[in-house]
């Protein structure tokens, strides 16, 4: 199945199980999800999302900082060649 066969067949229904399923590792008659179900249902809630739901919006959206984790003097190490011998 393609992804375009993939968005058709879904609905707002069935991504609202998934993520409940994959919250809770089990399916709504309690059976427990398989590895590669749990797989699919990430994938699927992913794409749905993307072509649906506003980025603000999406499941794990984290905003972006409005000020840098690190100070200035927190810089990243330059490393410089240095001449043989020294």
């Amino acid at each position: 199945m393609n992804t375009n066969d993939l968005l058709r067949n879904l609905t707002p229904e069935i991504i609202a199980r998934f993520k409940t399923a994959i919250e809770t590792g089990r399916w709504p008659n309690g059976e427990k999800l398989q590895q590669q179900q749990l797989e699919t249902c990430m994938q699927a809630v992913i794409i749905y999302e993307q072509k649906y739901v506003p980025e603000h919006q999406r499941t794990g959206y984290l905003p972006p900082k409005k000020t840098p984790c690190a100070t200035n003097h927190d810089q990243p190490l330059n490393w410089q060649q240095t001449e043989k011998g020294d």
